[in-house]
C-alpha cells in the first residue's frame, strides 16, 4: 500500500455445496486500500481463494467474478461502499424478484 492509495470495495461470488443437490451462491463485499482498481481486485481475489479454502464444513469455491467500486471518500458511517448499475426493462417488482428477492436468499436480520 502506498501513500497514494484509495479505498475500493470488491464484490466476489462463491459457490458452495453443503449437501448433495443443494448449491448456494454467496456474494461478499470486502474493503481494500490500494493504489489502483487492479491491485484491489488482485488482493480481493487472493483473499477470496483463502476464504474458500478456510471453510471446512462445505465444498466452497470462488467462481471468478470480482466487481470493484472505487470509493469517492474514505469509509465513514453511512459511506457508499458499493454501487452496481444495470439496465432493465422490468418493472420494479419484477426486477427485485429477478435479481434480489427470489425467495431463496439466506439473509441475516440484525443479531440473527
Amino acid at each position: 500500500m502506498t501513500l497514494d492509495s484509495d479505498w475500493y470495495a470488491v464484490r466476489c461470488v462463491f459457490r458452495s455445496i453443503v449437501e448433495v443437490g443443494v448449491t448456494t451462491y454467496e456474494e461478499r463485499i470486502t474493503l481494500w486500500q490500494a493504489a489502483s482498481t487492479d491491485e484491489a481486485i488482485e488482493r480481493a481475489e487472493a483473499e477470496a481463494e483463502e476464504y474458500a479454502a478456510a471453510i471446512e464444513d462445505a465444498e466452497i469455491e470462488y467462481v471468478g467474478l470480482a466487481q470493484c467500486f472505487h470509493l469517492f471518500d474514505d469509509p465513514v458511517d453511512g459511506a457508499e461502499i458499493f454501487s452496481l448499475m444495470r439496465d432493465s426493462d422490468l418493472d420494479p417488482e419484477d426486477y427485485l424478484d429477478a435479481f434480489f428477492d427470489t425467495g431463496d436468499e439466506h439473509q441475516s436480520h440484525g443479531d440473527d
